[in-house]
């Protein structure tokens, strides 16, 4: 009985020695964490949940790692650019030039869209066509990993060859490890990381916000231009959005009357369908002082260049949209003087400064 007791005692001893001190043992840094992304959704009216694939919810380390990636040139073929390269946070994640010159110095064709208040493409845009300027991509993933492989942008031949990059980095395994679980490396996380983080910028803190929390009076000008906005007078909200969104975009895809023949066939080339031609996705009115130039083509440098489109320049052509062509018998909208000054005042009123990061 004794032997035993001492056996016994013994054991308890090994183990006790050999049990580790979470107090005096460093946790591991690049550990699991599945820790929920706490994402802040505005309180407002017109303001929504947007859904968040079940296999892809953001973490703080899935974002994260997806903020690095989305930063980081490794990603382009002779790591020279990222993707804040060409979506830079000044610019409200667009690019102030016309078109993006790409990582082996090709000329993009069309500008770079700003990326904020994405993912809400998901709620209001319920065809497989909702991202990019020609609905190329279905969701928020397959868009993340196109420009890699654009042979205009980041020009990789394919996305082997990234992922063996981001394997062989010293950092990057364990980073996946810590978001996804496992430090193998596949593009399936490579997507889901930086679609995570681009499902977290959200523009929400412009002027007109503001007042819509009742925390700035609008100016008599500003009222002004959002009549003319939300009426027939200017007929911008066809396309833009009612008084109720908040988005000012309808997320989906219009022939706005900028040639007669429009140089770029837009969502035909996606769709093959010849009713579909010219077509390009409504982009948001949010942040414009920040996302010159405009339009798909970069062709306006300023915004009162835009008005004056609409006001009187607008062309005809098969598939122009109707809100478009119900104006020519009168050679547009007819905006007077003023009237352009309250719509520009409007549309100044939707800039986020705290999104860039001006205070």
């Amino acid at each position: 009985m004794k032997k035993l007791l001492i056996v016994i005692s013994g054991i308890l001893i090994f183990i006790y020695a050999c049990k580790k001190d979470p107090a005096t043992i460093a946790a591991d840094p690049y550990a699991y964490d599945p820790t929920p992304y706490n994402l802040q959704i505005p309180k407002v009216l017109g303001w929504t949940n947007f859904p968040i694939p079940n296999d892809n919810p953001l973490t703080i380390a899935g974002v994260d790692l997806g903020k690095r990636l989305f930063n980081d040139p490794i990603l382009s073929v002779n790591n020279s650019q990222s993707c804040a390269s060409c979506h830079t946070t000044l610019s409200s994640f667009s690019d102030n030039r016309r078109f993006s010159i790409g990582a082996l110095g090709h000329v993009g064709k069309r500008q770079a869209m700003p990326l904020f208040n994405l993912a809400w493409a998901d709620r209001y845009n319920l065809t497989n066509h909702k991202y990019f300027w020609d609905g190329g991509a279905t969701d928020l993933e397959r868009q993340a990993i196109a420009p890699i492989l654009d042979p205009t942008e980041m020009a990789n031949p394919n996305l082997s060859s990234v992922i063996d990059r981001l394997q062989q980095h010293p950092e990057y395994p364990k980073l996946f490890k810590r978001a996804f679980g496992s430090d193998s490396i596949t593009s399936v996380k490579l997507a889901k990381a930086i679609a995570q983080f681009e499902r977290t910028l959200i523009s929400s803190n412009s002027n007109w916000d503001k007042a819509e929390r009742r925390e700035r009076l609008r100016t008599q000008s500003e009222l002004n231009g959002f009549i003319i906005y939300s009426t027939e007078k200017g007929d911008c909200f066809h396309c833009h959005g009612n008084a109720s969104s908040p988005f000012f975009t309808d997320f989906v895809f219009h022939n706005n009357g900028l040639d007669e023949m429009p140089k770029d066939s837009g969502l035909m080339r996606i769709t093959g369908k010849p009713e579909d031609f010219g077509l390009m996705k409504t982009p948001t009115l949010r942040n414009l002082s920040f996302t010159a130039p405009y339009m798909h083509d970069g062709r306006f440098k300023t915004l009162m260049e835009v008005i004056e489109f609409y006001n009187s320049g607008t062309k005809n052509s098969p598939t122009v949209d109707p809100m478009i062509s119900k104006n020519f018998h009168k050679g547009g909208l007819n905006l007077t003087p003023i009237e352009k000054i309250d719509l520009l005042n409007f549309l100044l009123s939707l800039n986020d400064s705290s999104f860039v990061g001006i205070k």
